[in-house]
């Protein structure tokens, strides 16, 4: 299935036309279109309505630069702070990740929105798209906090989504913007990169977002639609048995399988679930060009919100302002 972009804050005639489409499973949300959390839980509920069917709402609200939605909400700091803390007292700096996971979860879940993406699970090894969205460059801390990261995410009632599979982490470019190639061999990125994500996969992680990066030592096509990727590591060799996701197919690094109808066939026939078309002038087109697959909409259905949400008894909880406070406190404010 298809999960868009929409423009604003408000939905217009033809974004509700779209919902009606029997490929669109969801809708991707971005500070475009925020403008508070009243207004976020409004354009929640009038997606919902727009649709025939149950749709999936989702986020990308990692903490530091990449939090769609702020006022309002928890300063999330980000990822990267935590491997000083571990340095120091890894006990305590793991308890604080899942703190940061469940306090994440929690506010969206109670705006109404089912999903955030994450966690970012790449190894911090200087790409410019992850820089301090990484937890380490060591692949086994990482692998540690990923663990304690889908905890706090279950604890919340969310899924959980790892990404950027089989890790974007160890090349500079970034994939929004330009063509990235990683030219080492299998043998390395699974002693390396790979090893968080097999660390989520046994968390039990309900999702994985793939990377538009280029291996070619392993396979000719980006990550994100190619088959060896996705059905010969990541289900055959990994045993995951979650949700796919292709990231944007409106990302530079996507273009190299041709023009939208060919993006998104590379990505389904590859074995993707769900593709991510972030960008509206991208959605008619995308949604032309599915016209005559077959869609099973249960695998987002497994990804939406576990149990009842309230913002004001999300506030009243004690824990909530405790945990803002000992992520402040060890870690300042985000950025």
């Amino acid at each position: 299935m298809l999960v868009i972009g929409v423009a604003g804050t408000e939905l217009t005639a033809q974004e509700r036309a779209w919902l009606q489409h029997d490929a669109c499973g969801g809708v991707i949300l971005f500070k475009r279109n925020f403008a508070s959390r009243a207004q976020v839980a409004e354009l929640s509920a009038a997606i919902r309505e727009a649709a025939p069917r149950p749709q999936m709402i989702c986020v990308d609200q990692e903490g530091g630069r990449v939090q769609r939605f702020q006022e309002g909400y928890s300063a999330l700091p980000p990822l990267e702070g935590f491997d000083r803390l571990y340095a120091a007292d890894k006990v305590r700096a793991l308890a604080l990740a899942e703190e940061h996971a469940w306090l994440m979860a929690s506010e969206i879940r109670a705006t109404g929105v089912d999903l955030s993406f994450a966690p970012v699970v790449d190894l911090g090894r200087g790409n410019l798209a992850i820089s301090d969205r990484a937890f380490s460059a060591d692949p086994e801390v990482v692998a540690e906090f990923t663990r304690a990261y889908v905890r706090g995410m279950h604890s919340a009632g969310m899924a959980a989504t790892l990404k950027h599979f089989p890790g974007h982490g160890s090349v500079l470019e970034d994939t929004h913007f330009d063509v990235a190639v990683d030219d080492r061999p299998l043998d390395a990125i699974r002693a390396l990169d790979l090893v968080p994500f097999v660390a989520g996969v046994e968390a039990n992680a309900d999702a994985v977002m793939l990377a538009h990066v280029t291996y070619p030592q392993v396979a000719p096509e980006p990550a994100g639609y190619s088959p060896f990727w996705i059905q010969t590591v990541l289900r055959r060799e990994m045993g995951f048995r979650g949700v796919v996701f292709s990231d944007d197919i409106g990302m530079a690094a996507a273009f190299s399988a041709g023009g939208v109808k060919q993006r998104i066939d590379a990505h389904f026939d590859a074995g993707c679930d769900v593709v991510l078309v972030c960008h509206p002038e991208l959605v008619e087109e995308s949604l032309a060009a599915v016209d005559g697959r077959g869609f099973d909409a249960s695998a987002l259905s497994a990804l939406m919100g576990r149990g009842a949400t309230d913002w004001d008894a999300l506030h009243a909880e004690q824990r909530h302002a405790e945990v803002q406070i000992r992520l402040a406190d060890a870690l300042g404010a985000s950025a």
